[in-house]
């Protein structure tokens, strides 16, 4: 799960980072005033969310199959506790 929060960090930083050469140079328009930075980061965001869900799709699969072997394992030694009880 750390791996996957990681990647997408990353690539929310890549697109953040190029997002603000590109207002920097012109090819983007600047935000109102002192709101740059706020229109930087909510275009990152906007940019950086498709991105994640394309180039992190194994990542994803595999901390989901994660998560169904622990929510597994989990129901298992409740379903064990619950009939250690009734006998």
């Amino acid at each position: 799960m750390l791996r996957y929060t990681v990647l997408r960090l990353g690539i929310f930083a890549g697109c953040f980072l190029a997002l603000w050469g590109l207002v920097y140079v012109g090819a983007l328009p600047r935000g109102l005033g002192d709101s740059n930075l706020l229109w930087v980061l909510v275009l990152s965001i906007v940019v950086s969310a498709p991105l994640s869900f394309v180039l992190l799709r194994g990542q994803r699969d595999e901390m989901s199959a994660e998560i169904v072997e622990k929510v597994d394992r989990a129901k298992g030694r409740l379903a064990e506790n619950r009939t250690r009880e009734d006998v």
